[in-house]
């Protein structure tokens, strides 16, 4: 059956052959489970393509007439399928065969996204159709009757008697022979780029080629050769593999075609920080070898390569271990020469409007075409060439009218781009680099170098049109800029205002209108027009059509996530105009959103005891079931702005998020930080001791946080009370770093030491820290106090902060830093600090009542109504708070007061009560603690201990799977006792310990129902499941990882959230107050689930069959230990015979 008419409209028997070259180097199309979906179509098309039987493939021998037309397609990448894709849509009357060529192992996948390959190492992953099959094929071309010879590459054309040859033998008859061979990587002559350890960019066999060679020379730095978009891309590939990456560019600025030097020293910057190392205006003169021979291609060129040799003047050796060459493309005309077409003087098949090339029926399309002396190297002018193609085929060849007004014609392409490099925005459009003596440009630019964000604009000479731009580190504003300049340059009265981030623009963050143009690129990372996401919308419906199904089917919003605000946008309006309207539910337990909860909760008519519990409020308000991970902490949030009382006691802290339920931010490994409040950043020298000697103690991992704070890491969680015990002996509270709460009032020295302080700013910034200490909000909350207007605390870049003046202080809300900074406005000036606390209280209950979930200040106040004379949500919160327009002041004054009334040192609370300081044990069925080491291999840095780096998914170490489905299946299993009941807190994760295995019991006593579960979440092999929220998905009993949301079934173990993860389950029962796990022998379930086996290594061993288990070496059941004594080893079949399991490895 043909796929959804959505997708691929219209039949084709037109044969395409189309070969893989290896060539094509655009920016993906969508990925998805589905066929892509295709920009709007006629209507006469879509009502054929909808007809019974329509989407039946005939072959040629089913055709009426026998009068079939042959296309070869050679080169299977992106743009040679979108070009099949487009021939199918127009192929309505079933006209044509397809078939295709592919030189590589397997069909079209998605080439640029090739640094993705590491998070699965799943080909599937990348594919532009559908799951790899073992030969490297996809049900697509099944489905659309396309015939696909896997690893068979086309070496001549003979445009006489029209055939195409491919390296099998194969000769295959041609009506239209299309040219997509693309392109292959450029590698300068440099001496010694054939030895070992020097590798191109370009394929999934690349990328498995350099990681093999990674790991068996242990290769710990690599150059990559070229700054431009491919080079970068290759970088983060090699840092990827977590390798040190040296980033070689001749030129001297990165990517020299698209930006500048401002541009180029932003980019940088958030390069370095990343830990790559950028060298530029460097001349590469040979790669040498190990052997130290550095002469041409014969000397020494079996030598792996060890270091860049450069001929610049005092540049030294640069030692490296693995080299990746990137740094341009040549077009892959090779096949083409050979037919003699006409090439460019430096390659390339020269083609017309409608692609054609120098021989009758020959097109070319992508890379290889050489139009108007240009190559177009991005996935935009290719989708367009193969769109023109496709039209032209269909009209002259096959004789379609396709009702259009013009002949198609590609005449060239916008090379504007936005990307997410090395996780910083890139993005430049219409004229980037300007004459310098070019009479009519005007340019402006914003240079912010510690906020690492540059944008430069350019207008014409009186500044009434825009011309171009670039934009580096903040390009979120870009598809504004971008379609200003493409309809004609028209700017705003003051062309200045574009010149700014959105977040440094001063008034509240406005909502950027989408594009309605169907065509409109809206996701960059997966480029996904809106017109996919219209089509995909329209045929979910209303019930169907979710974010989370847009970003799985279509793949818009699933790279950087910079998008989404657009998608939500589309799917808001397009929503609209099927009869619906876009959900702000919380989740299927809740039709409300926080705002609307907290207002029915606060306005109970019942009273406050009423809505005092998670279980009254979902009773009240809710839709059954037992909540979830979204909507259990948004109701500790209300009730925590409610009532505030311990969230530990009366199950609350069942609703707790993992870093509240701890009190402390879980960290990588499942330790946890520890950080006390140090209000105003003041100190005593007895408390400076004090930490240091807990630090000593416990061996953790001392930093000073950017808000004047001390953080200790790799704390255990049953080390914490004793932490905390000693700490609140020297005066020390929590600092509340783990809630969604005040955080710090950062401040300066103000006029107790500075000479330009006018207020004491230090005092006030205690001041108000203990006064707002412990309240929770819907996120974290910053401020800051400046004694003076050098503003040396940054107060303006906080969700408020005070700056002295002489008469008292100006008073700013609504700000934040982070990945989108924004600036706080001016709420009140020159007010005492009375009336400071007195606007505060107010604003920050405002905040709190009326914010969603997880949402900061600047967003929250940017949706807020504009005052009643205009002038924004700065003046409607001058009304509301200072004028109490509308008649709440009295409200929340109290209800802020109340707040501060009731606050409790959260530690001070556990440290003085037995009963909750058990709820730190490490594990509820023993008093042994298994130490961090044991689970995680802590490094030395810098004289402190850290936890070993998570291995990227997809490697060793991380995605952790049983070796069988029932690995116990033929085990003895007997009833083993772990605990009374009341050791078990209801609705909570509790771990236990068996012999080495730890694991998960969960008494879900909202449900009545008791589970046992590993403890390790498979992802990155932490063991941390019993500290995730439990809930329900579609009434399966599940639990949430802490570290990723991953979510589990707690029956089956299976992973709930689209992924293909498992945990093992085992039988539990209570009888006579006891709790009973059904488990396998001691050594059999260590061997499996042994803390020590699945410890998570700094180096791992590489498994070479792929199903071994990695297990400490044992002098149990005669396995003798290797005579190396190596930490792990893998046990052949006979030892597995030993402790009697299918596929154990001891």
């Amino acid at each position: 059956m043909r796929p959804s008419p959505l997708g691929l409209l219209g039949l084709s028997s037109l044969s395409l052959l189309v070969r893989d070259h290896g060539a094509e180097a655009f920016v993906p199309p969508t990925l998805s489970p589905r066929p892509s979906f295709a920009p709007r179509v006629s209507a006469e098309a879509d009502r054929v393509a909808r007809r019974p039987g329509a989407f039946l493939r005939m072959t040629a021998e089913d055709a009426p007439n026998g009068e079939k037309k042959k296309i070869v397609v050679i080169g299977n990448g992106m743009v040679g399928q979108r070009f099949m894709e487009n021939m199918i849509k127009y192929d309505t009357d079933d006209k044509c065969t397809l078939a295709t060529f592919c030189e590589e192992p397997r069909a079209a996948y998605n080439r640029v996204k090739l640094t993705s390959y590491f998070e699965s190492l799943d080909p599937s992953k990348l594919s532009m159709t559908s799951e790899f099959d073992d030969d490297g094929r996809t049900s697509w071309y099944e489905e659309n009757g396309v015939e696909l010879y896997v690893g068979d590459k086309a070496v001549s054309i003979d445009t006489e008697s029209k055939t195409v040859v491919g390296e099998s033998g194969r000769t295959i008859p041609y009506d239209v022979a299309v040219l997509a061979t693309g392109s292959f990587p450029f590698v300068p002559p440099i001496p010694g780029r054939h030895r070992p350890g020097v590798f191109v960019y370009r394929t999934i066999e690349d990328l498995e080629a350099m990681l093999a060679y990674a790991k068996e020379n242990n290769v710990q730095s690599a150059a990559v050769i070229g700054g431009g978009l491919l080079g970068l891309e290759a970088a983060k590939a090699v840092a990827d593999m977590n390798v040190t990456s040296h980033i070689i560019e001749f030129a001297p600025i990165l990517m020299c075609r698209q930006i500048d030097q401002g541009g180029h020293d932003a980019l940088v910057g958030k390069i370095e920080e990343l830990g790559l190392e950028v060298h530029c205006g460097a001349r590469t003169e040979s790669f040498v070898g190990a052997d130290g021979t550095s002469g041409d291609e014969s000397e020494g060129s079996d030598s792996p390569v060890a270091a860049l040799r450069f001929s610049n003047e005092g540049w030294d050796d640069l030692p490296v271990q693995m080299v990746v060459v990137s740094c341009g493309i040549k077009p892959r005309d090779e096949v083409a020469k050979q037919a003699g077409l006409e090439l460019g003087e430096r390659g390339g098949v020269v083609v017309d409007e409608q692609l054609k090339a120098s021989a009758e029926d020959v097109y070319a399309i992508g890379e290889i075409a050489l139009y108007n002396n240009f190559i177009y190297g991005l996935i935009a002018p290719g989708y367009k060439m193969a769109e023109v193609c496709a039209k032209t085929v269909a009209a002259e060849s096959l004789g379609y009218d396709l009702g259009l007004d013009e002949v198609p014609e590609f005449t060239g392409a916008d090379l504007s781009t936005k990307l997410k490099l090395l996780g910083c925005d890139v993005a430049s459009f219409g004229e980037t680099h300007p004459a310098e003596d070019d009479p009519d440009i005007s340019s402006m630019v914003w240079n912010d170098a510690e906020g690492g964000i540059y944008r430069k604009l350019h207008f014409n000479k009186d500044r009434t049109k825009l011309k171009g731009g670039i934009l580096v580190g903040d390009a979120s504003d870009y598809s504004r800029l971008h379609t200003m300049y493409i309809e004609g340059g028209e700017v705003p009265e003051n062309p200045g205002t574009l010149l700014p981030p959105p977040g440094a623009r001063g008034g509240p963050l406005e909502e950027e209108e989408v594009s309605t143009d169907p065509n409109a690129q809206i996701c960059s990372c997966n480029d996904v027009s809106r017109g996919t996401i219209e089509a995909f919308i329209q045929e979910a419906g209303v019930d169907g059509a979710t974010m989370p199904e847009i970003k799985k089917c279509t793949k818009a919003g699933s790279g950087c996530g910079g998008c989404e605000p657009q998608v939500k946008q589309i799917l808001a309006q397009e929503l609209e105009k099927l009869g619906g309207k876009l959900s702000n539910h919380m989740c299927e337990h809740f039709a409300h959103s926080r705002p609307e909860l907290m207002a029915l909760v606060r306005t109970d008519p019942d009273g406050p005891e009423s809505v005092d519990s998670f279980a009254k409020i979902l009773a009240k308000y809710g839709n059954g079931g037992d909540g979830c991970e979204i909507c259990k902490p948004a109701v500790a949030s209300i009730l925590a702005s409610t009532v505030n009382g311990v969230i530990l006691d009366d199950g609350r802290d069942a609703l707790q998020d993992t870093n509240d339920r701890s009190l402390a931010n879980m960290q990588r490994g499942g330790t946890y930080s520890v950080v006390p409040r140090v209000p105003g950043g003041e100190l005593s020298p007895d408390q400076l001791v004090a930490l240091g000697e807990t630090a000593k103690k416990y061996n953790l991992y001392s930093k000073i946080t950017g808000g004047q704070r001390v953080d200790l890491f790799g704390a255990a969680k049953h080390q914490l009370p004793d932490i905390w015990e000693q700490l609140g002996e020297a005066g020390f509270e929590s600092g509340h770093a783990y809630g969604k709460a005040l955080r710090t009032v950062k401040s300066c020295v103000g006029s107790t030491w500075c000479r330009y302080g006018v207020q004491d700013s230090v005092g006030f910034a205690i001041r108000v820290e203990n006064r707002y200490k412990g309240v929770r909000s819907p996120h974290k909350m910053k401020s800051a106090v400046s004694g003076c207007v050098r503003e040396c605390a940054e107060a303006v870049g906080k969700d408020f902060g005070m700056i002295a003046t002489e008469n008292g202080y100006n008073l700013y809300v609504g700000g934040n830093g982070g990945a989108t900074p924004v600036h706080a406005q001016l709420l009140a000036a020159d007010i005492d600090e009375d009336t400071v606390l007195k606007y505060l209280d107010r604003y920050l209950m405002y905040y709190i009542l009326t914010a969603d979930k997880l949402e900061r200040t600047a967003p929250w106040q940017a949706k807020l109504p504009s005052g009643k004379n205009g002038g924004g949500p700065i003046e409607h919160l001058k009304e509301v708070i200072i004028e109490d327009s509308l008649g709440i002041c009295d409200e929340l004054d109290r209800r802020m007061q109340h707040l501060v009334d009731t606050y409790h040192d959260e530690w001070a609370e556990v440290v003085k009560d037995p009963e909750r300081r058990k709820k730190f044990k490490q594990f509820v069925n023993t008093d042994k603690n298994i130490p961090r080491e044991d689970m995680v291999e802590f490094i030395d840095q810098r004289g402190q201990n850290r936890p070993a780096d998570w291995a990227a998914d997809g490697q060793p170490q991380t995605n952790w799977q049983a070796p069988d489905d029932d690995v116990f299946a033929r085990s003895e299993k007997s009833w083993v006792e772990v605990g009374s009941v009341s050791d078990f807190a209801p609705d909570v994760g509790s771990p236990i310990l068996i012999g080495d295995t730890q694991l998960a019991v969960f008494n879900f006593a909202s449900r009545g129902e008791w589970h046992c579960t590993q403890n390790m979440c498979p992802h990155k092999q932490a063991f941390v499941l019993s500290q995730g929220i439990m809930g329900s998905l579609d009434g399966v009993a599940k639990v949430a990882c802490p570290l990723h949301k991953k979510q589990f079934g707690l029956e089956t173990g299976e992973q709930l959230d689209g992924g293909d993860l498992r945990i093992l389950t085992f039988p539990i029962k209570v009888e006579d107050d006891k709790v009973l796990v059904e488990l396998p022998k001691q050594d059999e379930l260590d061997a499996i689930l042994g803390t020590n086996g699945l410890r998570v290594l700094k180096s791992d061993c590489v498994d070479v069959a792929g199903d071994a288990i990695k297990v400490p070496v044992r002098r149990k059941n005669g396995l003798k230990e290797m005579e190396n004594e190596k930490e792990f080893q893998v046990v052949t079949e006979d030892a597995r015979e030993e402790v009697g399991m299918n596929k154990t490895v001891v």
